[in-house]
C-alpha cells in the first residue's frame, strides 16, 4: 500500500475533495454512496497508473512525484488507465508504451451513479463482474458488508493484486478468477449484480443468478442499464441518463478480430466521424447497427460479413467514407442519423430495456405520439 509519502491529514483531504466533487456533480446521490467515497480510499488500489500523452502511455507511481501531485491525480474525478495491451502499470518499466488500454479504474462519478442505481442495502448479496483494481469492490463492501460481496475477473494478475489490496484495506470479500460471462454460481442467487465491463446483451447467467426482486446494473449496448428481476424470470428497466464508455467484457479465448487494412470503394458522406462521438447519437446508432458490428475509432467492422466503413474528415470540412465488403455499412449510420433527428434526438434515459429467460432481449422507445419501436440486442 503506497502511503509513505502522505500523512493522515493529506489522505483525508484527498478523500473529502473527491467525495465533494462527486456530490456536487449529482443531485440524486444517496448519502450512503457519498459516505462510501469518504471512507474508502482510492490510492491503495491504484499504486501505479499510466499517463497518456500523444498516444504514448508512461507509468506513474507515487515515488515518481514530488509533493501531493500524484495524490491529486489519484483522487481527481478521472479515469486512471492501469493496463495497456495486457501490461499492468505495476510491473511496467519506465519507458513509454504504445498500445490500447485494457484495464482501468473507472471514473469515480460514474461509479457513484452506478452504485446509487444499484441501491445496495446492508446484507444484500452482491456480485461484481470485473474486479479490476478492487476499488469498486471495496465500496461495495462498505455498502453491503464484505462477507456479502463476491467479485470476479478473468485475469489472474488482477485478481491476485485486488485480493491483496482489499485485504490490506481491511476488506475480505470473495475474490475469484472466473469468466465474467458465466457469473459465479457458487454464491447465487444475488440481490444485486453490477458489471464494470460492457456487453451488447446480458449473459443468461446473470439473469439466472439474480434473485427475484433483485437489481442488475450493467453497461448494455453503449449505455448503463438498470434492470429489476421480475417474478416470471424477465428483467426490465431503463438506462441511466449519463453517457458511459466501458471496456468490453472479455470472455472465452478473447481473440481480437483483424480489421482489413484496405478498402476497395468510397464516396462522400454528410455524416462526419465526429457524429459517432456524440453521446446521444452514438447510443441511437448502436441500437440500429447489427450486434456483430464493432467500432475502432472512425472505423466500423461487421464481423458477420466482413463489411468495413472507415470515415475520413477532411480539412475543408467535408467527409468521405472508404468501404469494403458486401454492403455499405455507413449507409446504416446515415439512415440512423436521419431518424434520430426526425425523432428530435431522444435521450437514452427515455428508452426501456428488457431481457427474457428465453434469450429475447430488446430496447424499446415510445414517441410522444404513442408510436412504439423495438430493437433487438
Amino acid at each position: 500500500m503506497t502511503t509513505a509519502h502522505y500523512d493522515d491529514a493529506q489522505l483525508l483531504r484527498a478523500r473529502i475533495g473527491l467525495a465533494s466533487e462527486i456530490e456536487r456533480g449529482s443531485a440524486v446521490l444517496s448519502s450512503r454512496v457519498v459516505e462510501a467515497f469518504l471512507n474508502v480510499p482510492r490510492h491503495p488500489f491504484v499504486p501505479a497508473f499510466y499517463r497518456e500523452d500523444g498516444g504514448l502511455h508512461r507509468p506513474w507511481r507515487a515515488e515518481d512525484s514530488a509533493g501531493e501531485a500524484w495524490l491529486r491525480e489519484v483522487y481527481a474525478n478521472q479515469v486512471l488507465v492501469t493496463e495497456v495491451d495486457g501490461v499492468h502499470a505495476d510491473g511496467a518499466g519506465p519507458e513509454e508504451r504504445h498500445g490500447v488500454a485494457t484495464s482501468s479504474s473507472t471514473l469515480p462519478s460514474l461509479m457513484a451513479d452506478m452504485l446509487d442505481a444499484l441501491d445496495v442495502r446492508p446484507g444484500n448479496r452482491v456480485l461484481e463482474i470485473g474486479t479490476g483494481t478492487g476499488y469498486n469492490a471495496a465500496l461495495l463492501c462498505h455498502l453491503a458488508g464484505a462477507p456479502n460481496v463476491t467479485t470476479i475477473d478473468r485475469t489472474e494478475q488482477l485478481v491476485a493484486a485486488a485480493r491483496a489490496r482489499l485485504h490490506e484495506a481491511g476488506f475480505e470479500p470473495v475474490v475469484v478468477r472466473a469468466d465474467g460471462a458465466d457469473g459465479y454460481p457458487g454464491g447465487a442467487p444475488y440481490d444485486r449484480i453490477i458489471a464494470t465491463c460492457g456487453v451488447r446483451r446480458l449473459p443468461q447467467a446473470w439473469l439466472d443468478q439474480c434473485a427475484p426482486g433483485g437489481l442488475i446494473v450493467a453497461p448494455v449496448g453503449g449505455a448503463v442499464a438498470r434492470l429489476a428481476k421480475l417474478p416470471d424470470g424477465r428483467a426490465a428497466g431503463r438506462f441511466l441518463h449519463r453517457p458511459a464508455a466501458f471496456m468490453p467484457l472479455r470472455s472465452g479465448e478473447d481473440v481480437r478480430p483483424e480489421v482489413p487494412e484496405r478498402q476497395t470503394g468510397g464516396r462522400l458522406t454528410g455524416i462526419s466521424a465526429r457524429e459517432l462521438d456524440d453521446p446521444g447519437f452514438s447510443f441511437w446508432a448502436g441500437i440500429h447497427l447489427a450486434p456483430t458490428v464493432i467500432r475502432h475509432g472512425p472505423t466500423l467492422h461487421d464481423l458477420a460479413d466482413g463489411s468495413v466503413a472507415r470515415v475520413l474528415d477532411h480539412p475543408d470540412g467535408s467527409s468521405s467514407v472508404a468501404l469494403s465488403g458486401p454492403r455499405d455499412l455507413w449507409h446504416v449510420v446515415e439512415a440512423a442519423h436521419r431518424s434520430w433527428l426526425d425523432e428530435n434526438r431522444p435521450r437514452r434515459e427515455w428508452f426501456t430495456v428488457e431481457a427474457g429467460p428465453e434469450g429475447h432481449q430488446f430496447v424499446g422507445y415510445t414517441a410522444p405520439d404513442g408510436t412504439s419501436s423495438h430493437w433487438n440486442l
